[in-house]
């Protein structure tokens, strides 16, 4: 087949390309539910073009001058076109002059902290899109997807090589780096690689869990889990999903520490349902929990479902008598509620841990809840734009400001990083949860008591009255600050807007909600909102006090929400989405009060669309 510049940007023009990764229906029906393992020749044409255009951007961006060769990590998920997309790519990174480790099927934070020991990784994955769906993760050896800028450079480097002809020609038509018999070398080495990569997760993941490369603090933190356990057991179930995590390290990381665990959908490719690990899809391993209670197991404590990559897990709960789903902005609160407080745990327990400059990176439409939790521990909260590459920038940048940023991530999403990692894991929110229920008090050798995780918080927030020895998870989520959140899944979350130009919407925008403002201000005024101030977050900046809501542009808008004692209440919040074709919109509300987010989230909503419909008469 020849390939020209107009079928192959025909094809991108089909393609989300963002820093978050490269996304869209690769199934050769072109449908996003099919199960087919083929794509079009046109797609692994593309797949080609992105093999090339990263190992000239990779010798650009890291330029060796020993002339050594550069060595690419590259793994796929359990998407069953992701072997079609790997054939195409493997020729042009051998005839590219890069070593491949090519580890066949992994979990994305598996294959980042494999690649930890190389120059770079790509990772095939759609992340939580529907099984047509595949894409392309690219990174270095930091343990994370590039950044921002360098995901643009290596966006308009990739569409200037599929504008070429040549290029084209010389990669796709002239059946580029035809040594088949080094290729399948590489594919033959997938066994070993893998060997290799799940115990380089392994070391990370302990490591990252304990918050310490010494093995005797990681020693100590682990058998403390242990010996908690076996005194108040707490099992684990988990609906795989038939995903990446399969085959990881999650059944050997708990059969390690003596932790039950139990799972369901546990064979590889076989996707049983919906991959987005939100409430609709939780409901499998909540069942799961509810059927192993009613067998006889009491001690099945918490279970989780990955998306297809696995870095994504969010969290089911027993809560004395049913298992519940938390919902996403609750896994992230108890995450950094836990991990905060095991800060401060370690600083108590080991002299060399400093508890101080501590700070928390979220994206903007993470819940106020964070601030509240944060403000206990003495911690301030930092706030990027949505996508996880600009959450995990900024707390680099934090860091390089002398900062600690033990926990950040993506409280709409629930999706939680814990550093060092720089990628979300199911992994490590369950070991956090574990953390918090296993590390109690203690008295240390000086005579000195050391609050366990939960008991610690309790103090510092003023509720040593819900605090018992014999607590439960879910005594945990009844101490969370309470605030009503939308749910990032929920239809009314999502809105279609035909105006492609987001700055001129969000000025248009500004204009209708000032006059919307000032005819409400007695109807407001009755649900405490008193003033409001406006912020914008693109990548990793914020700008407070937004004077021209259009210089945001496609980052995200919001609009927080004051009371007459100027103590932030609410939020409204609008972004376009960089990986769906979508406007993405929420509240947030201080306090159990649905009827006043419903009514925020309305009004908000009711504004944009007014707003589409007169920016594109504009």
């Amino acid at each position: 087949m020849n390939y020209t510049e107009e079928s192959i940007n025909e094809c991108l023009s089909h393609l989300i390309l963002s820093a978050s990764g490269w996304r869209g229906i690769f199934a050769k029906s072109g449908l996003e539910q099919d199960f087919t393992t083929e794509i079009s020749d046109v797609h692994a044409a593309v797949s080609a073009m992105a093999a090339y255009s990263f190992s000239q951007w990779l010798s650009k961006k890291c330029p060796k001058s020993d002339g050594s060769q550069y060595t690419i990590a590259l793994a796929t998920d359990t998407r069953p076109t992701g072997k079609s997309i790997v054939k195409a790519m493997v020729p042009v990174f051998y005839a590219c002059g890069m070593k491949v480790n090519y580890v066949g099927v992994a979990s994305a934070p598996e294959i980042m902290a494999y690649a930890r020991s190389f120059d770079a990784f790509v990772y095939i994955s759609a992340s939580h899109n529907p099984v047509g769906h595949n894409g392309i993760k690219f990174g270095l050896n930091d343990g994370g997807v590039i950044d921002g800028n360098d995901a643009k450079d290596l966006i308009a480097l990739f569409k200037s090589n599929c504008s070429n002809q040549k290029i084209i020609d010389k990669i796709c038509n002239a059946n580029y780096a035809a040594n088949m018999a080094e290729v399948n070398k590489i594919f033959a080495g997938r066994e070993m690689n893998k060997g290799d990569c799940v115990y380089s997760y392994m070391e990370f993941s302990r490591q990252v869990i304990s918050a310490s490369t010494d093995k005797s603090v990681q020693d100590a933190i682990f058998n403390s889990i242990i010996k908690s356990n076996a005194q108040n057991p707490v099992s684990i179930a988990c609906d795989f999903n038939g995903s990446a995590r399969t085959l990881s390290i999650d059944k050997e990381i708990f059969k390690q520490n003596k932790i039950p665990f139990y799972s369901i959908n546990d064979e590889p490719f076989k996707i049983a349902h919906e991959i987005i690990p939100e409430p609709e899809n939780l409901v499998h391993v909540a069942h799961f929990m509810e059927k192993l209670h009613a067998a006889g197991d009491p001690t099945v404590k918490i279970g989780y479902m990955p998306d297809c990559d696995g870095d994504r897990g969010n969290i089911v709960y027993w809560d004395g008598t049913s298992a519940q789903i938390l919902k996403a902005q609750e896994v992230f609160s108890l995450s950094v509620l836990a991990e905060l407080s095991y800060m401060d745990y370690l600083a108590q327990k080991f002299p060399q841990f400093k508890s101080e400059k501590i700070a928390v990176a979220v994206n903007d439409p993470t819940s106020m809840r964070i601030e509240e939790i944060a403000r206990v521990f003495s911690a301030r909260v930092f706030r990027a734009e949505v996508g996880e590459a600009n959450v995990v920038n900024l707390a680099r940048k934090l860091r390089n400001q002398g900062c600690q940023v033990r926990i950040l991530g993506e409280g709409s999403n629930g999706g939680t990083i814990t550093y060092p990692s720089c990628v979300r894991d199911p992994i490590n929110t369950v070991f956090a949860l574990l953390k918090l229920l296993c590390l109690q008090d203690e008295v240390l050798p000086n005579g000195k008591i050391c609050y366990g995780l939960f008991h610690r918080w309790c103090i510092l927030s003023n509720q040593e009255s819900s605090y018992k020895k014999d607590f439960s998870l879910s005594d945990v989520v009844k101490t969370l600050p309470v605030y009503t959140t939308t749910g990032v899944s929920e239809s009314r979350a999502v809105l279609h807007v035909k105006t492609s130009d987001h700055g001129k919407l969000k000025g248009v925008y500004q204009e209708m909600f000032l006059s919307w403002w000032n005819k409400n201000r007695t109807v407001l005024k009755k649900y405490g909102l008193e003033s409001w101030r406006s912020f914008s977050n693109n990548g990793t900046e914020q700008t407070d006090d937004i004077q021209d809501f259009s210089l945001s542009g496609k980052g995200g808008l919001k609009i927080q929400f004051y009371d007459a004692m100027n103590y932030p209440i609410a939020f409204i919040w609008m972004r376009g989405s960089g990986t769906e074709p979508v406007f993405r919109v929420m509240a947030d509300v201080k306090g159990d009060n649905a009827d006043l987010e419903k009514k925020l989230l309305q009004w908000h909503s009711d504004i944009i669309i007014n707003a589409d419909e007169q920016a594109c008469k504009l």
